[in-house]
């Protein structure tokens, strides 16, 4: 199964987020709010979940602690392809779950974790950019804080309308 170990903001960050302007525009799909996350970790294909929960709970607690997200200061572009909210003060805990995990599923990416929230992605076939097609949305200022107090492994279902998530497990941080 295509598993990640992300962290989902609470209700009032993604009331923020869902107040901004996204147009219907060909060649750009948006993100849904039960899609809003902050990716730590992509694993990719895993047969079996539970030695990515195994792997999380083996974290020790005083290294696995809850800690302060900041969202924002505004839209941006990650790539010519997504538009996103930048995230930062998870890095900590993005190397605490890349590190317990090392073994399992893709090989972790070999560069400084980029926290971020993803809101549009560029169809493949689209023309342009996701900047261009995102009209005025790049740019708009959004600032919150929100605490982590949870890292989820989730499991990904691919489909025609986007990616559907599922919580396989929940660890509460210290």
């Amino acid at each position: 199964m295509r598993l990640f170990v992300g962290v989902r903001p609470p209700d009032d960050v993604l009331d923020l987020i869902a107040d901004l302007p996204r147009r219907a525009q060909a060649g750009l799909r948006w993100t849904t709010r039960d899609q809003w996350h902050v990716t730590l970790r992509f694993l990719g294909e895993v047969e079996d979940p539970t030695v990515v929960v195994d792997a999380l709970d083996g974290i020790d607690a005083s290294g696995f602690v809850a800690c302060e997200a900041t969202v924002g200061p505004m839209v941006e572009t990650l790539s010519r392809q997504v538009v996103a909210l930048p995230v930062a003060g998870l890095d900590d805990l993005a190397a605490a779950v890349i590190e317990a995990t090392r073994t399992l599923g893709r090989p972790p990416v070999d560069r400084p974790f980029r926290g971020h929230l993803t809101l549009a992605r560029l169809a493949r076939s689209a023309r342009g950019s996701a900047r261009r097609l995102a009209g005025g949305i790049v740019g708009r200022p959004l600032s919150a804080r929100f605490a982590a107090s949870d890292v989820r492994v989730v499991r990904s279902h691919l489909g025609r309308a986007g990616a559907r998530y599922e919580d396989i497990y929940v660890r509460h941080l210290g």
